[in-house]
């Protein structure tokens, strides 16, 4: 049977507003219903038969995605007693899905079965099943065979709903046994025996850890160096918990507690494997701190896939793969079968619908440490969907997780957000997070400035010019409700070139100089290098902005380290201990390709020579030298330029900021998205970088791909050397407006223009011949190049 038969007509729903007439749940229920008329994927059905014509399980094949589910028919009511093996069945708590609908409407639309449906059905035989809801529930059905014996058995274990007792999960293996010794048809599901499963491991994990702390010398052989209070307190919530979340803020030792945790797994309940994901760029720091802190192994999952498949199989309890290729590497992973999987900087799954995020959840483990000191950054979806990979049915359905905690305006746009402790509250049995501040007396004291420096009149002249285009399409925006692709794009790159032109004109065309932080940059260094052995480090979104401040330390020869995501993964280790350990590197130069996972508290000083959008970035910056093992003062510098686009980013931290404290650090318990010029501005900002057809560009799952330095992929643009082949046609005009203006500049100079020709001409001695000669630094230059300017004509041709 197919879901080809033609279909009654069912009114048309919107997918993204719920009518007036339903209830969420009535409205979530019509969708899967209106996805099945609507054929939105195409599902073949196999009846296996039982001893009714169609109440009976049904096999449910997806022939798009190859996905086979199993559902059992008992009613034509929904919700009801059927049930779905999909994931999506069990944590909506609807009774429904859209493999169950599929089904119903296959049935439904044939004459010779659509009459079986009115049936009242009940299976002779008796079962033990775990229902789905509100709240998973082990339950019994009792069947109409031996009903009498097995109703005066079940007194003793189940309530008058037959839901299974409080804490008689220990004595259920009793009931199995007398159950199937009535009957032999009786049958016990596995997701019920899972379930009661880990319920008893879950207490014999408490009872472990209540014995632990205890002994008040259990840590001291447990890693090879000493834990302070609250690493401990980590390690054995995690252990207890099984699988968590630890969200303590940079610096505070996320790596090492995980890592705790691990050999605690070891010691207490004998895991045999560890699957660590992380960055690309982590890998090897990882290795390094495990062989650092215990006496295992680890090996670092690398080369091309055939020679992956043999490292999964390898002897190491540890292993340490990166997020580009868990999606290639799945079921090696799988069939590997790790007992506990950490994740590295987890808010890499934080948007669901990314192939990264979907295939990462698929990993199968009992156990799982997430570590991430933002899990969230814009939205409250992105922490549930960090979630998701801990426990699927912790948050509830997703509709009625937005419904109770976001807010919404008379158009149904998203405001702001309430009862956000409320979250706290539920997590906080799988959550574990700590600030610097409750940890102040562990940590360095931490002072942080902002220091505004004036616009020169040729960057507040370009910063007008992009303003005013924000300005016409933000009055477009008010006047239409509503930017078209391209205009969505133009808002975006004027945006961006304002914050370009706030650090220097040099990142928009490479050829001027006009700005004012880098002298004031210099100032402060000069200030603060003159202490023998201090060392700074200077971040900046734009790895042109790093170039003005290489040139400048070089001429003052200053010894400095410089990373950006041009440098290969592999000599990045070489590049950190150059700048830790050699006293005459006294400045660590770096893109936001290195505010993620690398530990700089050898050092003092930190300068942002801008804002980011996100306030998670700047923290990330930020704990990169505010973490363990600091010990000094930590002062924080950020450059802001007076009048610019900076100065109303500060407004949008501060949001950001309020929303994140208020789930996870028992802040603001309600947060409405600003008034007045910060409510206008972030109005036009959430339109463009809410759509992701219009600003996303996703990375491809390629192992060691290297990772822009501008990568925010809602709000940056490109401006390196390189083009990628996933770069946005927004991007590649940006360059190319870039490229052709320098052209026009050089050659309608006439001196400019003979200068320009003789570099590139060389005459060959022995014929007198004469060449073009372009100098290049390696061949892969020239391979991108041509790459470059293929993206770029295909995108013209398109025009």
């Amino acid at each position: 049977m197919t879901t080809s038969r033609k279909t009654a007509h069912i009114p048309k729903v919107s997918y993204y507003k719920k009518p007036a007439h339903l209830n969420t749940s009535e409205w979530q229920r019509e969708l899967r219903r209106v996805f099945i008329a609507e054929k939105k994927q195409p599902f073949v059905i196999e009846y296996l038969g039982s001893e009714h014509p169609v109440f009976g399980d049904y096999v449910v094949k997806n022939t798009e995605s190859a996905s086979v589910y199993k559902v059992a028919l008992r009613s034509q009511k929904t919700p009801g007693p059927n049930f779905c093996t999909c994931l999506d069945f069990k944590t909506n708590a609807l009774g429904t899905c859209k493999h169950i609908e599929a089904v119903l409407s296959c049935v439904g639309h044939n004459r010779r079965t659509a009459k079986f449906l009115k049936d009242t059905y009940q299976p002779s035989y008796t079962s033990l099943y775990l229902k789905y809801g509100e709240r998973r529930e082990v339950t019994l059905r009792i069947g109409t065979d031996h009903k009498e014996e097995f109703e005066k058995l079940a007194k003793k274990y189940f309530d008058s709903s037959y839901h299974l007792l409080p804490n008689i999960t220990d004595k259920i293996d009793r009931f199995i046994t007398l159950a199937a010794q009535i009957s032999q048809d009786f049958r016990c599901y596995e997701d019920a025996m899972d379930f009661i499963v880990a319920k008893r491991e879950m207490q014999t994990r408490k009872i472990a850890m209540e014995r632990i702390v205890k002994d008040k010398k259990y840590f001291d052989h447990l890693l090879k160096t000493v834990l302070y209070p609250y690493q401990k307190e980590g390690i054995l919530f995690a252990v207890k918990a099984g699988r968590c979340l630890i969200a303590d803020e940079m610096g505070l030792g996320k790596t090492l507690q995980a890592i705790g945790a691990a050999e605690l797994f070891k010691k207490e309940f004998s895991i045999r494997s560890v699957l660590i994901v992380c960055p690309t760029s982590l890998k090897y720091q990882w290795k390094s701190e495990i062989e650092k802190f215990t006496e295992q192994s680890a090996r670092v999952i690398e080369g091309n896939v055939a020679e992956r498949q043999k490292q999964y199989d390898a002897t190491e309890f540890y292993k340490i793969a990166s997020y580009n290729i868990v999606g290639a590497d799945l079921t090696a992973i799988n069939k590997m079968t790790p007992d506990l999987v950490i994740l590295d900087e987890a808010q890499r799954i934080k948007n669901w619908n990314t192939r990264t995020a979907k295939q990462v959840k698929k990993i199968e483990s009992s156990y799982a440490v997430v570590l991430t000191g933002t899990p969230i950054e814009n939205k409250l979806e992105e922490l549930y969907s960090i979630v998701q990979f801990i426990d699927s049915f912790k948050l509830g359905p997703l509709h009625q997780f937005l419904e109770a905690h976001q807010i919404h305006d008379a158009q149904g746009k998203v405001i702001g957000y309430k009862e956000l402790n409320h979250i706290k509250t539920l997590l906080a049995d799988i959550v574990i997070r700590r600030t610097k501040k409750e940890v102040l007396a562990e940590l360095p004291v931490r002072t942080d400035k902002h220091l505004f420096v004036p616009l020169t009149k040729p960057q507040a002249d370009l910063h007008a010019e992009f303003l005013d285009r924000v300005a016409r399409l933000v009055n477009k925006w008010k006047r239409f409700g509503f930017l078209d692709e391209k205009d969505r794009l133009q808002l975006l790159k004027a945006l961006n070139c304002m914050r370009m032109v706030a650090d220097s004109t040099y990142i928009l065309d490479q050829q001027t100089r006009h700005d004012t932080k880098i002298n004031e940059l210099m100032s402060i260094l000069d200030n603060f290098l003159s202490v023998n052995g201090d060392k700074a480090v200077v971040f900046s979104q734009w790895e042109r902005m790093t170039r003005l401040v290489k040139s400048e330390l070089e001429s003052r020869q200053t010894g400095f380290a410089h990373l950006h995501g041009g440098v290969p993964s592999r000599d990045r280790k070489a590049l950190l201990d150059d700048f830790r350990e050699n006293p005459f590197c006294r400045v660590f130069l770096s893109t936001d390709a290195g505010g993620v996972g690398l530990n700089l508290q050898c050092a003092s000083l930190i300068v942002n020579m801008d804002i980011p959008w996100n306030p998670a970035v700047l923290e990330q910056r930020i704990g990169r030298i505010h973490r363990h093992g600091q010990k000094n003062t930590v002062t924080v510098i950020n450059l802001v330029s007076r009048g610019s686009i900076e100065e109303r980013l500060l407004d949008v931290l501060k949001f950001k900021s309020s929303l994140f404290a208020g789930v996870l650090d028992g802040g603001e318990d309600k947060i409405f998205m600003g008034e007045s010029k910060f409510k206008h501005f972030m109005a036009t900002v959430e339109k463009v970088a809410g759509a992701p057809s219009a600003t996303h560009t996703p990375t491809t799952d390629v192992e060691e791909q290297k990772e822009s330095e501008e990568r925010n992929p809602t709000t940056s643009v490109n401006t390196s050397r390189e083009v990628s082949s996933d770069t946005s046609a927004s991007e590649l005009f940006s360059m190319a407006e870039n490229l052709l203006g320098t052209f026009a500049k050089t050659f309608t100079d006439k001196q400019k223009t003979e200068t320009f020709i003789s570099s590139l001409i060389k005459r060959e001695a022995s014929t007198g011949k004469s060449y073009i000669q372009i100098p290049v630094e390696n061949s892969e230059v020239v391979q991108k190049a041509v790459e470059a300017f293929a993206s770029l004509l295909s995108i013209f041709r398109q025009q």
